[in-house]
């Protein structure tokens, strides 16, 4: 469970991430409050996986999920920059990902 419990508090990284950017530096309630209340919920859930993942393999996975999420959202709802280099880097960090998973028991 505690892998479940990860995947939705990086989804929700990725969620506080693009809501942020839409509330303009806070001041549009709406999108404030939608971060704030998935950071809380990404952070608890993040919490509840710690019970069980070790630290490193835990938090690197979390910010990992954030990291690629909103490369793929800034990309898709945003119209950010799509380059090699870019995608390159999103390559590197799944890779690390997927390493720091196997390397877990």
């Amino acid at each position: 469970m505690a892998w479940v419990y990860l995947l939705i508090a990086g989804v929700l990284e990725v969620v506080w991430a693009f809501t942020m950017k839409q509330s303009h530096g806070f001041t549009n309630f709406k999108y404030s409050a939608i971060t704030i209340v998935a950071m809380i919920a990404s952070f608890g859930l993040l919490s509840v996986a710690m019970r069980t993942l070790p630290l490193g393999t835990a938090y690197t996975i979390w910010t990992g999920i954030g990291a690629v999420g909103a490369f793929v959202v800034g990309v898709l709802a945003l119209g950010e920059a799509l380059t090699p280099m870019r995608v390159g880097a999103a390559v590197l960090i799944v890779s690390g990902l997927v390493l720091m998973k196997l390397s877990s028991s």
